[in-house]
């Protein structure tokens, strides 16, 4: 189904990402994981590149078993690094004749030994260039964009940060999911900045629960400049072991999105670490239920 039809249909809408395979055997480790949650009919699944376009070939595999093997809707990840405007042209071609017809449009991490993104001969240097490829090239597929709460770490101007994304949504893109956000006031600040610049489209708030306190650290790097409120930096640190801290993360992560249901948020999309319980916690948290007899796994997500 194509996701602005998704996101039209579900107020808000519940998604899942997870991070992308590094083998044969992790590949197959992770389709059993996202089965586990197929009973809470996301709105849609995705699953990242590994950094600089890496474990490409095995998410392509494991999104196109997904889509054969599963009534879910894919979306899948797609950046400018490494790749030509021939091969992301090749790629787009095999998702839409596996029925996969949404994808997030990304410029992507630097590749492995670069400090910064270097644009791929014959290749695309910012999202919104490639937003503007996939429209031309595939005009029914759906495409989302990438949005910073806190601030994009390459961007510390934020009046060229919000012209960037508007650009992008103007070249096509039919909503914005956003990085991760530990404070819902950035989030609303964002969609307030957004607002005023003419942005329309359906934005997405990107919750990640922390489960552990190595998983904080990765987080502090995966998310330059994300920003740990001290009020749940205090909680984490009166937690005696992992155990507690995971119920910290997904106590504080549930109170986010109680509170961003409360404020009629279009989306919350969850970043799983690969791991269904704290999702499934939140879930039964919220008491949130999906209603039964929905096509195409849309979902309806209602509160008792």
């Amino acid at each position: 189904m194509h996701i602005a039809r998704i996101l039209q249909e579900n107020t808000p809408s519940f998604s899942f990402e997870f991070f992308p395979p590094k083998s044969p055997e992790a590949s197959a480790a992770l389709f059993e994981a996202i089965k586990e949650l197929t009973p809470l009919k996301p709105s849609y699944v995705s699953v990242t590149y590994g950094a600089g376009g890496s474990t490409r070939q095995l998410t392509h595999d494991l999104l196109v078993r997904l889509r054969r093997e599963t009534d879910l809707t894919i979306v899948s990840h797609l950046t400018c690094v490494g790749s030509t405007k021939d091969e992301i042209a090749h790629l787009l071609a095999s998702y839409e004749a596996s029925g996969i017809e949404n994808v997030l449009a990304l410029r992507g991490d630097p590749q492995i030994g670069q400090e910064k993104f270097v644009q791929p001969e014959q290749g695309f240097a910012h999202a919104g260039d490639l937003v503007s490829f996939i429209k031309q090239h595939n005009p029914s597929m759906g495409v989302g964009v990438a949005g910073f709460s806190e601030g994009h770490p390459d961007t510390p101007n934020r009046l060229k940060e919000i012209e960037y994304l508007k650009a992008k949504v103007d070249a096509g893109a039919d909503y914005i999911c956003t990085q991760l956000f530990f404070d819902n006031r950035d989030f609303y600040d964002f969609c307030e900045r957004c607002e005023i610049a003419g942005i329309r489209v359906p934005i997405i708030a990107g919750i990640m629960p922390i489960t552990s306190r190595k998983g904080l650290s990765r987080m502090a790097e995966l998310a330059l400049g994300a920003r740990f409120p001290a009020k749940l930096l205090r909680a984490l640190s009166r937690a005696e072991n992992d155990e507690y801290v995971e119920k910290v993360g997904i106590h504080w992560a549930t109170e986010q999105i109680r509170d961003l249901i409360d404020r009629r948020v279009a989306g919350v999309h969850f970043y799983t670490l690969n791991k269904s319980k704290a999702t499934m916690h939140i879930y039964e948290s919220l008491g949130v239920r999906s209603s039964d007899g929905l096509k195409n796994n849309a979902v309806d997500m209602k509160l008792f």
